[in-house]
């Protein structure tokens, strides 16, 4: 229900209406509340209805209930995100990876050129970077 009220409550509520409003006037009240009800139906609807044809088609396929704030879960989200990577960026990644274990064996297995005296050393490989870090 609109208000949160269980049917003991309702009839509480309805006991006490018909105490102090009185069964000569509560008629006529009951009428009232079902016009106001009916007249605010109505203006709803129309409200929803002008508010589709003033935002257009582009609006109409939005799905309201994925954008809803209490389905927003940051754990869920960061696990996609780690989870799933966007398409191209993996190989790249993989490239990355791939010289910086390259690099790192070489230097760990001492295979690389020894150098003179006075020369500069050769250059290292780039540290790898993360376009999606913040």
């Amino acid at each position: 229900m609109l208000f949160d009220i269980n049917g003991g409550e309702l009839l509480v509520i309805l006991l006490v209406a018909v105490i102090v409003i009185g069964p000569s006037r509560l008629p006529r009240y009951a009428e009232q509340l079902a016009r106001l009800t009916k007249q605010a139906r109505h203006y709803l609807q129309d409200a929803r209805t002008r508010v589709d044809s003033e935002l257009g088609d582009e609006v109409k396929d939005i799905d309201w209930e994925a954008l809803d704030p209490r389905r927003y879960d940051p754990r869920r989200i960061v696990r996609e995100a780690l989870l799933d990577p966007e398409p191209g960026t993996a190989s790249s990644r993989g490239a990355v990876a791939a010289r910086t274990s390259a690099a790192a064996a070489t230097a760990s297995a001492g295979a690389g050129p020894s150098r003179l005296p006075g020369t500069a050393p050769p250059p290292t490989p780039p540290a790898p970077f993360d376009d999606e870090a913040t």
